[in-house]
């Protein structure tokens, strides 16, 4: 468990009453910081930099390496307009088709030299051409299709958005209804992938290569670091879609899994004495509680919180650690839910209303010190009243979820199971 410390927010003299700090963006993971930092396994950790280091280059020299002076470069590829784009519930028998072998062979020619895949990608698209980039323009990041210079290439090896483990999911699938050596190849390059990008403390950043700024946070945001552990834990069973890994591959996964665990034990947050619930992001080396983007503060995440518990409960032989964590995280949620509340459209965009006997909802981002709702904006302002922040931002943003409801159901019948 880590214990509660200051967050990265400057409190000064609130300019409303519903402001309660400003978000302060967190440091790159850097050699500098390890060196500087009283973390026991530095070694490991500047071993680690040093591998992120090389495979940015790499990845960097064989785009260089196939754009041909004179040439024109190939458009960046078509982005989807959900995640992955990639179908992972058809009928079994699909993923033996020449369709979902197309499909396969595109996701093969997109990955990158490190292993991984960028994100928010159409698979259904011809396979990547020579220079092409492996990423989209992804117009919500403000464009980085260019990917040839500092501040073009972003997300050039990601579990964003359910990138790479989507890939290596589909893969597995089609290699087992239709096997190919290729696949086989491409598969295994991505869990190498990702056992590479686990920090030495288990958790994972959004982005490898290390990108720097939040991206090298150790991420639990929209469930990266979950959906990582879960495709791991199927891979060390090597059961069903997975039968055809070989056995050093499964033991690397499940000890990385064991790590992950750890660490997740480690990362949940203690306030005044008690645990409580799990963070969006975290600083790799100390394990507090970072920013990410501008209106994102560091605070107690509901929807990521929610999936980590799951996760523990589902482990088949959950340890005493386990079992105190799952307890005073379900404990937090019964707690903190918004009542008689609902969050609904107006004439002026959403907003919180008054609703008795409206379902539970639970705010995104909770204040780790006090546990009340926080709400970011553009401006980097931390309000405590979501009706306070620009329509922009509350109409844009998942403010609330209902994740607790599922997430207490769940409990209930893991406690019975438990006798």
């Amino acid at each position: 468990m880590r214990n509660l410390l200051p967050l990265l927010l400057s409190c000064a003299a609130p300019l409303s009453a519903t402001i309660v700090g400003r978000v302060v963006p967190p440091e790159s993971l850097s050699v500098t910081r390890v060196e500087r930092s009283p973390v026991a396994d530095r070694a490991a950790w500047l071993a680690y930099l040093r591998r992120s280091e090389a495979a940015m280059r790499a990845d960097r020299a064989a785009l260089a390496a196939e754009r041909r002076p004179g040439q024109p470069i190939p458009p960046p590829p078509r982005e989807a307009t959900n995640g992955s784009g990639l179908a992972l519930d058809r009928e079994t028998a699909w993923y033996a088709s020449a369709e979902a072998k197309a499909v396969a062979d595109t996701v093969v020619s997109f990955q990158t030299p490190a292993g991984g895949w960028g994100k928010n990608l159409d698979r259904t698209v011809p396979p990547r051409l020579p220079g092409q980039s492996w990423t989209g323009g992804d117009s919500k990041a403000g464009g980085y299709a260019a990917q040839d210079g500092a501040a073009g290439w972003s997300f050039v090896g990601t579990l964003d958005n359910d990138a790479t483990v989507a890939e290596l999911r589909f893969l597995a699938r089609v290699q087992t209804r239709a096997p190919d050596p290729r696949y086989r190849a491409a598969f295994a390059r991505g869990v190498a992938y990702l056992l590479q990008a686990q920090y030495p403390n288990g958790g994972w950043p959004q982005v490898y290569p290390l990108q720097g700024g939040y991206h090298d946070a150790l991420t639990l945001n929209d469930d990266t670091m979950i959906r990582a552990v879960a495709l791991l834990r199927d891979v060390a069973a090597g059961a069903g879609d997975f039968a055809f890994v070989p056995a050093a591959t499964r033991q690397a996964a499940g000890e990385a899994v064991e790590r992950a665990l750890r660490v997740l034990l480690a990362a949940q947050v203690v306030a005044d004495g008690r645990r409580t619930i799990w963070a969006q992001q975290y600083d790799p080396l100390t394990l507090r509680p970072v920013v990410a983007r501008n209106f994102e503060p560091a605070a107690l995440a509901t929807g990521e919180s929610a999936g980590v518990l799951r996760l523990l409960m589902a482990q088949p032989n959950p340890s005493p650690a386990m079992h105190a964590a799952i307890e005073a995280g379900i404990a937090w949620f019964r707690d903190h839910p918004v009542r008689d509340s609902e969050w609904a459209k107006t004439a002026d965009g959403r907003r919180l209303v008054a609703k008795p006997g409206a379902p539970l909802l639970w705010a995104r981002f909770h204040d780790p010190a006090t546990g009340k709702p926080i709400f970011g904006d553009r401006d980097r302002a931390v309000h405590d009243d979501v009706n306070a922040i620009s329509r922009e931002r509350r109409d844009g943003y998942s403010w609330f979820n209902s994740s607790g409801n599922s997430l207490l159901a769940a409990y209930d019948k893991w406690k019975r199971r438990q006798g």
